[in-house]
């Protein structure tokens, strides 16, 4: 998150907002203009009382912590929502998750195009704002349930998400920028104020959002399961407020017009020099000290220079989006891992898609902590802590954030149930007669594999484990039942669960066999089944779209997973009469059977018993990851936009930060690319990032060890000195102050 609040808090930079950032140069005339009538004087916006501050101001931060809340509330739950929701597999939510991120930020891009070269930031922030809050209503639909089938919601999900990316990257470098705008250039104090209180209601919108929208989904029962639409559809609202409260300012702003967009003038430099170097290949026409002094024939040398510096930044941007593709996992991997884990802290049970609330909350707490303490501490110490040091120790700390996301998948692992080997099957056997049964398994030879005594009715602490002679095997089970004693025999086969069911009624003593289909809950989801001991079908709704259906006499349902909370009143149904049955709370990570009965004169009960338990690891136990990361992150993003635009020409910010932004992108690409093609498992596949990035770290310390910094005095343009006309086919241009 820190990425974006601080590429925004740099486009706000007073020095930035002074210069401005869509062109500095303009065409004019070869021939002297002569002066024309002065301006008259414009009239001064209403202000705060007793203030400097336009009142304008206040319709734009709260329109920022509206589109920020809107922006990271719908966000958080996002992972989840492809995974329980539209049914996709851990591996496409995450490519999907991170498709959706890469292109919120590629379209600034093409938003401040938008604005610079057509619209303007105030037309632009409106209309696209219009297609950012569309996108949230489709978005919304797309999370009902009753609304089509699940081919329509996911067609829903993609259009919704595609229109808020294009909103949202869109309007991102719009809305700093003209709230800058809004000040008179003598009251640059109270903008640098303006831009700390913009800042604060980024953290606050996304800090609020990211706690509040889980637990509007996880707590929260619409149609019968979690509230998505819900979810969706509170994020979508705020964006509407964001909407109108930004339109209610409208005749207090003011509203530069368009004026033209220096990216593209660095796009069309950058290819002129190309092409104007292939077309002049030829080994008789003199070489040229640089590249870019190609472009020399349509561009003035001012710009040629300012773009060459410019390159020289781009070039230590080159290995910047492995860091992203860290950063980023935060809202799927780690999501995903939270899941398996136990969110019950004794005064809170956390929501899985909660623990992204300790980025925003930490770098709130590490920016004053690093800025006043650490940074000055390390200086008292002699040491020397150069901008691109602080960035590899930043790619260091998220290197080792991945080395403990490994460790405790690694233990989570460990927790989980073991997994049936070769020639090895897991038993356990279920007493639902009414009285004690004596149990002996005999395997080739009569020789006992193993041998209990099971009450009607108690909970078995544990499957036991056999081993086969073969890689399938039948087995003979002796069972003593009051006075009768039977044989029973039963094929298994190697690498899987069994459930061994007795039911009697006094008289005889029956036994089932069922195979469990692959007891393991998937994705950390709660899994159930069901017994019917009744003489009649029972159709049980646990508010999916389809009814799960349970034979009579002893019938046993598969498995079925669905989310974590209380289930006090699951509707049932048979031919006769409606009951409900009390489940009450189901863990994230654990899988349950329930043994439908009909013993007391209460009508049908259900009784619960926990065939799988729930992982006893802490959620907190990623507090250390994120911990690394976020520190990571201030060092890492803070420090390098500190670096890009302390290096870069004041014509060439606006593209630096579009690049900025562009590495973010393509970090998210990477994490799309491994999750889509890696089949490692999820502990090897942090290891994996872990390494790649410090081998990345290793190289940007031997690029930048290698850059020798640009002092601010030589990247300084001049700033009125008229550039001379060039013969032939040339662009007559000239440096210009820009004016708020």
């Amino acid at each position: 998150m820190a990425q974006e609040r601080e590429s925004k808090e740099t486009a706000m930079n007073p020095f930035q907002i002074n210069v401005s950032k869509e062109i500095l140069f303009s065409p004019v005339s070869a021939e002297e203009v002569s002066p024309g009538p002065p301006d008259p004087p414009e009239k001064s916006p209403p202000k705060f009382c007793g203030t400097n501050y336009p009142l304008s101001i206040a319709f734009i931060v709260v329109n920022e912590f509206c589109e920020r809340f809107s922006y990271y509330g719908m966000k958080a739950v996002l992972t989840l929502y492809f995974l329980y929701f539209l049914h996709w597999d851990e591996d496409t939510s995450t490519s999907v998750y991170h498709a959706f991120s890469s292109l919120c930020y590629f379209t600034p891009i093409l938003g401040a195009a938008i604005a610079d070269s057509w619209l303007g930031k105030f037309k632009t922030i409106i209309y696209l704002s219009l297609v950012y809050v569309l996108g949230h209503v489709i978005k919304s639909l797309g999370a009902i349930p009753i609304l089509g089938g699940q081919m329509l919601h996911r067609v829903l999900a993609v259009i919704g998400l595609s229109l808020i990316a294009l909103g949202t990257g869109g309007i991102k470098p719009c809305v700093a920028a003209f709230g800058g705008d809004q000040f008179e250039e003598k009251h640059a104090e109270e903008r640098t104020r303006y831009f700390s209180v913009f800042y604060l209601s980024i953290n606050a919108g996304s800090l609020i959002s990211t706690f509040i929208t889980p637990m509007l989904r996880g707590d929260i029962q619409c149609f019968g399961e979690g509230c998505y639409a819900l979810a969706f559809g509170i994020p979508g609202l705020l964006m509407v407020i964001a909407l109108v409260v930004f339109t209610m300012g409208s005749k207090m702003y003011k509203k530069p017009p368009p004026e033209g967009n220096i990216v593209a003038q660095v796009a069309k430099c950058v290819w002129f020099a190309i092409s104007n170097r292939f077309k002049n290949r030829s080994g008789d026409i003199p070489k040229r000290q640089h590249w870019l002094d190609w472009a020399a024939e349509k561009y003035p040398k001012q710009l040629i220079m300012d773009v060459k510096a410019l390159t020289r930044i781009l070039f230590l941007y080159i290995p910047l989006p492995m860091f992203w593709a860290l950063l980023d996992q935060q809202g799927s991997r780690w999501t995903l891992q939270a899941t398996r884990m136990d969110g019950n802290l004794g005064f809170f049970v956390l929501q899985p898609d909660q623990m992204q609330v300790l980025n925003p909350l930490l770098v709130l707490v590490f920016i004053p902590l690093f800025d006043i303490c650490i940074y000055r501490l390390i200086s008292k110490c002699g040491i020397k802590f150069s901008s691109i040091r602080k960035m590899a120790v930043g790619m260091i700390l998220a290197c080792l954030a991945f080395a403990v996301a490994a460790a405790v998948e690694i233990k989570i692992d460990e927790i989980a149930p073991p997994q049936a080997g070769p020639q090895e099957v897991f038993l356990q056997v279920l007493n639902l007669a009414d009285d004690e049964v004596k149990v002996t398994v005999l395997g080739d030879n009569n020789s006992s594999l193993l041998e209990e005594s099971i009450k009607s009715f108690q909970k078995t602490p544990h499957y036991s484990k056999l081993h086969l002679n073969t890689k399938s095997q039948n087995f003979y089970f002796y069972l003593k039942y009051h006075s009768f004693s039977v044989y029973a025999e039963h094929s298994v086969g190697e690498r899987n669960w069994y459930s061994l069911i007795l039911h009697g009624n006094g008289k005889n003593i029956s036994s089932l066999m069922v195979k469990d289909e692959k007891h393991t809950t998937t994705n950390g989801m709660t899994a159930v089944r069901f017994i019917n001991t009744l003489h009649k079908d029972v159709n049980i709704s646990m508010g999916k779209d389809e009814a799960l259906n349970v034979g009579k006499a002893y019938g046993v349902s598969t498995y079925q997973a669905v989310e974590r909370g209380e289930y006090p009143a699951v509707h049932c149904r048979t031919e006769e009469e409606d009951f409900h049955l009390n489940l009450g709370r189901l863990d994230f990570g654990a899988a349950y059977l329930f043994v439908i009965t009909n013993n007391t004169s209460q009508g049908p009960k259900a009784w619960k018993l926990e065939d799988m338990t729930v992982s006893k690891m802490s959620i907190a136990w990623q507090l250390p990851q994120y911990a690394l990361v976020t520190a990571g992150e201030v060092m890492f993003s803070v420090t390098g936009l500190e670096f890009s635009y302390a290096q870069a020409p004041s014509s060439m910010k606006s593209v630096l930060q579009a690049a900025w932004l562009l590495t973010v992108a393509f970090g998210n690409i990477i994490v799309l690319v491994v999750a889509q093609f890696s089949s490692l498992e999820q502990w090897a596949e942090f290891i994996l990032f872990s390494c790649l990035l410090l081998v990345v770290c290793l190289l940007f310390s031997i690029m930048g060890y290698y850059y020798v910094p640009v002092k601010s005095e030589d990247i300084q343009g001049p700033e009125d000195k008229q550039i001379p006309h060039i013969q032939g086919n040339v662009i007559n241009l000239e440096t210009k102050k820009t004016k708020l």
